[in-house]
């Protein structure tokens, strides 16, 4: 197994419908937490995170990360959105990293398709 998985509820993505995501880390060592970046291709629009493990997050932010301390049993669960109407359809890439004291330690990347 590897070090970190990431997996998606869907990788096919409407306007306004929730994104939900789970990641699991099996990372021997010590780590500070993941962090996930995601970048939606073709586009300067951003994906908006809405909560991570049940906790609701107040502002918008486009790049999350989910401290070790609050991942229960080395897992974290988010939700997010993408409420901009796309005039074509996107690819948006998901990238989920292990951190520890600043440097990336292992990722794993997920494409996902953004339409109508």
């Amino acid at each position: 197994m590897k070090d970190i998985e990431f997996k998606l509820n869907s990788i096919d993505i409407h306007p306004n419908s929730e994104i939900k995501g789970t990641i699991s880390v099996s990372y021997p060592g010590r780590y500070d937490g993941v962090v996930i970046n995601t970048q939606i291709l073709d586009s300067n629009e951003h994906i908006i995170y809405k909560s991570y493990n049940g906790k609701n997050i107040s502002q918008n932010v486009s790049r999350l990360f989910i401290n070790k301390d609050v991942m229960t049993q080395d897992k974290a669960e988010f939700t997010a959105l993408i409420n901009f109407e796309p005039k074509q359809e996107h690819e948006i890439k998901f990238r989920v990293s292990i951190i520890e004291q600043h440097k990336e330690i292992e990722s794993q990347i997920i494409f996902a398709k953004y339409s109508k």
